[in-house]
């Protein structure tokens, strides 16, 4: 539902700051809806076959994404390649599990 959805993004993205990772990571959680307890299982801080999933799932450039922020380019700067116009600098709005 959305309430968990909700809490395990927020929950990622202090993950990935504390952690100050830069770049494509994937966190996985487990989680028991009947409480809404979860436990952080893996973070992995690198491209990984889910990483290919949620890149054909939402259409958003992972690795492309991931290499440019690698080299020091701000994401502000990189271009969304599907509009050409906008920043790549957006959340994509499809959720999925695997």
């Amino acid at each position: 539902n959305d309430y968990e959805y909700n809490l395990l993004r927020d929950t990622a993205i202090k993950v990935v700051r504390y952690f100050k990772i830069i770049g494509e990571c994937n966190v996985q959680f487990a989680l028991n809806p009947m409480v809404h307890d979860y436990y952080i299982i893996e973070v992995n801080a690198r491209l990984s076959r889910s990483s290919a999933l949620a890149s054909k799932a939402t259409g958003y450039p992972l690795a492309y994404i991931a290499a440019k922020l690698s080299l020091g380019i701000a994401l502000t700067d990189l271009k969304n390649s599907v509009t050409g116009k906008t920043t790549a600098c957006f959340e994509p709005s499809l959720d999925y599990c695997v």
